[in-house]
């Protein structure tokens, strides 16, 4: 099946240098962003195509910017049109964690350190030009669960109370988040490149950072929507970092099982929306790991508000499936 060009996109890499290169489409994410590979002789870079009104490849080219000044590698930024949703930047390569580690299993620890490690280093930093993780946007990506996981199993639930769960278990971290840490928000296996060595790490997707809590980074490199982190293998890493980062360990578990909660229950109801809307039902498949993760995290004492709404309003044997099945 042929894939069509993003417009435009002939002249902007003649004015990038990049005239008569040729043009690889990648597999695409979960977002309306596209990637290609671009190739002329021995050099190779990447094309995102955000297009607006859809995307908007501003925030990208931003933090990426302040991470490289920061000493931390994102892709250097070759070209741009943000008009037209084009921004050329460097090839990190095929050497992504994920899936390294299916090749190299062995290795896990140590990738997995130097990742932990990679954030301990990211959270030294200033906290940045970027917007504070507040409240209000921790209940709007919550309740994406009950917006799109509940009507697509056919629940009725308690909306209301739903929210009010959320704002008793997370306003305890709000304080603890201050003055706070640059949040990349989808830290994981599939966004961590690894740049000839393992302890050199390339960032992706960071489009949507925030300032926010140490924690969050953290649960999502460890609790993976998309790969099994062994259960031994989060506990130490866990300890890695809160050794390194010399915080209080007991609040700050009880804040990674707060942030492990929401996220997980912000994934499913996105997964659900990238199947109802999008037309991408593979996501599914990778609901019953993320509903696992979230009981776990709901087996927290720190969550004890939002697992009494679950006890409430999702049904048992929904959860004994982990989430259920869908018609697709």
């Amino acid at each position: 099946m042929s894939v069509s060009l993003p417009d435009g996109v002939e002249a902007f890499l003649e004015s990038a240098g990049w005239a008569g290169a040729a043009i690889e489409p990648l597999a695409g994410d979960a977002s309306f962003r596209r990637y290609f590979r671009i190739t002329r002789g021995e050099k190779t870079a990447m094309l995102m195509d955000a297009p607006p009104p859809n995307e908007d490849p501003g925030p990208f080219v931003r933090a990426a910017r302040w991470l490289d000044a920061n000493g931390l590698r994102a892709p250097r930024i070759y070209a741009e049109d943000l008009d037209r949703g084009l921004v050329l930047i460097e090839d990190f390569g095929l050497a992504r964690m994920r899936d390294y580690l299916d090749q190299w299993p062995d290795d896990e620890r140590e990738v997995y350190q130097n990742a932990v490690d990679t954030l301990v280093k990211l959270h030294d930093l200033p906290a940045g030009p970027f917007l504070d993780y507040d409240l209000a946007e921790y209940q709007r990506e919550a309740r994406l669960f009950v917006d799109w996981y509940c009507p697509a199993q056919n629940l009725y639930v308690d909306v209301a109370g739903y929210v009010s769960a959320w704002e008793e278990a997370l306003k305890p971290l709000l304080a603890r988040q201050r003055p706070g840490v640059i949040v990349l928000r989808d830290y994981h296996a599939e966004n961590i490149m690894l740049l000839g060595s393992l302890q050199k790490q390339g960032l992706l997707d960071f489009q949507d950072a925030l300032i926010g809590h140490r924690a969050y980074d953290l649960v999502s490199l460890l609790q993976d929507a998309r790969r099994d982190v062994p259960t031994d293998v989060e506990a130490e890493m866990f300890e890695r970092y809160v050794n390194a980062a010399g915080v209080q360990r007991d609040d700050f578990l009880a804040d990674y099982a707060r942030l492990g909660a929401q996220r997980n229950a912000k994934i499913v109801g996105i997964f659900v929306r990238l199947w109802k809307r999008d037309g991408k039902p593979r996501y599914l498949d990778l609901i019953p790991r993320v509903w696992r993760l979230l009981e776990l995290d709901l087996s927290h004492a720190a969550l004890a508000p939002v697992a009494r709404w679950f006890d409430s309003n999702i049904p048992a044997e929904l959860r004994e499936a982990n989430g259920g099945s869908y018609a697709v």
